[in-house]
C-alpha cells in the first residue's frame, strides 16, 4: 500500500468469517463466491479510488490425478460479484515434469500460444474487453509407460528448520505397475444410496445414474447388493448376489425406482448392509460405497454413536470391509464421513451438488481393479521418521499415493510397499536418494509434510470427545504445526501483518542486526545490476531475491547461498522469467532471509 509491501501471517485462532455490511443479497452473493474454504485477509490501510492494489498469494497445491490425467483449476468466475467487462484477462501456465508430458490442454478457453517438449510445457491465454465469468481449467496428461516412484528431498540448515525435528524433508509419489498377468480380483460390493428428502431433484438423478454405471461395470465373478435409505433402509436382495445378466437387469430396474423423500437414518443403512458381508471372506475385496448429503436425523444421530455402531457390526461379521464415503454439498457430516473411511481402510471425498455422477463413476473405475490392499510401507536403512499418511490407503489402478516424511542422514534408502492383490502377497521396492543439502527449488516440501501430518492429527482429533484433554492436546499440536510451517488449519487464520518493509529497515538496533541492505549498483542501470547486502552473523541458509515491476507483478526470482559473515552480491542480467529483456521502468526487490525481509528500489533506463 502506497509503494510499501505488507506481509500476511498465520494467527493461532479460527477464521473470523463475518462479512462486512448489513447482510442482504450482496453479502449472500459474496459468501457464495468465496466458496467453502475462503481466506479472509483484512487490509487495514485505506485505498484511494482508482488506485491499484496488488496481492500476491504463494501456495502449495496438490492436484487431482487419475490414470495419468492431472487437473488444475484457477478461479476466474466473478459473475456473482462483478458483471462488468474487464479490459484484459491473462493466464500463463508453465509445467515442468520429470515424467513425460503427453499433452497440455486449456479446456475452458482458447489458448493463444503453447509449446511442448515432453518435459517442459507452456501455454498462454489472453482475453480483452470481456466479463470474467469462467474459471481457467487446465488438464495435462502424463505418460502411463513411466509408472513407479518419483521422489524429491531437501536437507535444511539449523536456521531454517521450523521445529526440533529432523532436518531432512522428502515427498514421493508412487504409482506401482499393476500385475497384468494375474486374474482380476473378485469383489463383494454394496452401494448405499441416500434417498432422503434433501437428495431430491438433480442429486437423486445423478445418484441413480452413478449406481447404474457401477452395476453395468462389475466384473464377472463379483457379488453385489444395493441398499437405499431414508427414514428406513431397504435392500435390493437379502444378501449379495452373483453378477450375471439376470441380476444385472433386476438391479437396474430397482435403481430406476429409487425416489427421494423422508429422513436420514444412516445407522440403519449400515445395519442392513454390513451383516450381508458375513458370508464373504478376506480373499475378496469387500467394498462399501456410501454417499449422503446430510446429517443423521433418525436412528443413531450422534457421530460417535454411528462410528461405534459400524465398528460393532464389522467386528460381528469378522470380515475386513473397506468403506468409501462421499459427502454431497455443504450439509454432509465431514467428521463422520472422514472417520468412517479412515477407520475402515477407505477414502472420503466431498463433492459439489452437481458432481455426484461424474466423481462416483470415476472413482469406481479406480477401485474396480486393486493394485495393493492393506498397504504397508518400510524403509531400509531406518533413517526415516514421521512418514504420512499413516496408515497408507489401498492402491488401485490409475491412482497415486503421496507420502511425505523426514530424515536425518543423506543417503539412499529402499522403500518397500507391500500388501495383497488378487488374493496373493505383493510388494514393490524403489530406491530414493536423500539429499544432504538445501535445494532452493524444493522449499515447499516442509509444507507438504506438515499438511500430511495435520491431516493425520485431525483424524485423531475428530475421533476424540469434543473438549476432552486429549483432544485439546492434539488441537494445540495442530496449531503449533500451522504456525511453524505456514499451513492453514480449521484452528488458525490468515491475517495481515502491519509491519512494513520500510519499518523493518528502520527498526531498533538488535532487531535486524544480522542483515543490512547495501543497495544495487549501478542504479539506474542498463542492462544489468548487482544487488548487495551484508550478513553480520555466522548463519547457513538460502536467501531469495524477488524482483517486481511498477505494478507489483513478480518478474524474476534469484537465489544465493549464505554460509559466513560478509558482503554478498546477487547479479541480475535484466531478463524476465521468460528470458526476455525487461522494459525500461521502475522496479523494486525484496531480499528474503527466511525470518527477515529487506527491500529496495531501482530503475532500468535504456
Amino acid at each position: 500500500m502506497d509503494d510499501v509491501w505488507n506481509e500476511a501471517i498465520i494467527e493461532p485462532s479460527p477464521q473470523d468469517t463475518t462479512l462486512p455490511g448489513g447482510g442482504g443479497n450482496t453479502n449472500y452473493q459474496l459468501a457464495e463466491y468465496l466458496g467453502e474454504t475462503p481466506l479472509y485477509f483484512e487490509i487495514d490501510d485505506p485505498a484511494a479510488n482508482d488506485s491499484i492494489v496488488v496481492v500476491e498469494l504463494s501456495y502449495v497445491n496438490l492436484l487431482p490425478y487419475e490414470n495419468g490425467n492431472v487437473y488444475f483449476s484457477y478461479p476466474n468466475d466473478y459473475s456473482l460479484i462483478q458483471s462488468t467487462y474487464l479490459d484484459a484477462q491473462e493466464i500463463s501456465f508453465t509445467l515442468n515434469s520429470v515424467r513425460s508430458i503427453e499433452d497440455l490442454v486449456l479446456s475452458s478457453h482458447t489458448a493463444d500460444s503453447s509449446s511442448n517438449d515432453g518435459h517442459l510445457d507452456y501455454l498462454e491465454c489472453s482475453e480483452w474487453e470481456t466479463p470474467a465469468t469462467q474459471d481457467f481449467e487446465i488438464q495435462y496428461m502424463l505418460s502411463l509407460d513411466e509408472l513407479g516412484l518419483f521422489g524429491l528431498s531437501t536437507f535444511l540448515p539449523d536456521t531454517l528448520v521450523p521445529d526440533q525435528g529432523d532436518h531432512g524433508f522428502f515427498v514421493f509419489v508412487a504409482e506401482p505397475e499393476p500385475e497384468n498377468d494375474t486374474d482380476v480380483i473378485n469383489k463383494v460390493f454394496t452401494l448405499i444410496i441416500d434417498r432422503s428428502g434433501s437428495m431430491g431433484g438433480y442429486k437423486i438423478v445423478q445418484a441413480r445414474n452413478a449406481a447404474t454405471f457401477i452395476v453395468n461395470n462389475l466384473n464377472e465373478g463379483d457379488k453385489f447388493n444395493i441398499v437405499d435409505f431414508s427414514s428406513e433402509a431397504f435392500e435390493f436382495q437379502s444378501g449379495h448376489v452373483d453378477f450375471n445378466p439376470g441380476n444385472q437387469e433386476a438391479a437396474l430396474q430397482y435403481i430406476a425406482g429409487i425416489d427421494a423423500g423422508g429422513g436420514t437414518n444412516i445407522s440403519e443403512s449400515f445395519g442392513v448392509a454390513i451383516p450381508d458381508f458375513a458370508a464373504a471372506n478376506d480373499s475378496t475385496a469387500n467394498i462399501i460405497i456410501f454417499f449422503t448429503d446430510g446429517q443423521a436425523t433418525q436412528g443413531i444421530t450422534d457421530t460417535q454413536g454411528i462410528l461405534d455402531h459400524v465398528d460393532q457390526l464389522t467386528q460381528t461379521t469378522e470380515t475386513e470391509i473397506m468403506i468409501f464415503s462421499f459427502g454431497i454439498g455443504t450439509g454432509a457430516n465431514e467428521q463422520l464421513l472422514t472417520l468412517l473411511a479412515a477407520n475402515n481402510n477407505g477414502l472420503a471425498e466431498f463433492l459439489g451438488n452437481d458432481e455426484v455422477e461424474d466423481r462416483i463413476t470415476s472413482f469406481y473405475l479406480k477401485i474396480r481393479n486393486p493394485v495393493l490392499l492393506n498397504t504397508a510401507m518400510s524403509f531400509t536403512p531406518e533413517v526415516i521418521s514421521e512418514a504420512y499418511p499413516s496408515p497408507l490407503p489401498s492402491l488401485y489402478q490409475g491412482q497415486q499415493v503421496i507420502v511425505a516424511g523426514r530424515y536425518n542422514e543423506d543417503l539412499s534408502v529402499d522403500i518397500t510397499l507391500e500388501g495383497e492383490a488378487f488374493g496373493q502377497p505383493v510388494s514393490f521396492t524403489y530406491g530414493l536418494p536423500l539429499s544432504g543439502t538445501a535445494n532452493v527449488n524444493y522449499q515447499f516440501l516442509p509444507k507438504i509434510w506438515a499438511k500430511k501430518k495435520i491431516e493425520n492429527l485431525l483424524i485423531q482429533f475428530y475421533s476424540l470427545p469434543e473438549g476432552s484433554p486429549d483432544a485439546e492436546l492434539i488441537r494445540e499440536e495442530i496449531v503449533t504445526l500451522s504456525l511453524n510451517f505456514g499451513v492453514i488449519t480449521p484452528f488458525t487464520s490468515f491475517v495481515g501483518n502491519p509491519t512494513s518493509f520500510d519499518e523493518m529497515i528502520d527498526s531498533e538496533p538488535g532487531e535486524l542486526q544480522s542483515f543490512e541492505l547495501i543497495g544495487n549498483y549501478p542504479n539506474p542501470f542498463n542492462p544489468s545490476t548487482t544487488i548487495m547486502f551484508r550478513v553480520e552473523s555466522d548463519i547457513n541458509r538460502i536467501a531469495t531475491v524477488k524482483i517486481y515491476n511498477a505494478l507489483g507483478q513478480l518478474v524474476k526470482i534469484l537465489y544465493t547461498s549464505i554460509s559466513t559473515p560478509g558482503v554478498y552480491e546477487v547479479y541480475w542480467d535484466g531478463r524476465l522469467e521468460n528470458g526476455q529483456l525487461a522494459p525500461s521502468g521502475s522496479y523494486f526487490y525484496l531480499v528474503d532471509f527466511g525470518d527477515t525481509i529487506l527491500g529496495g528500489k531501482m530503475t532500468l533506463l535504456k
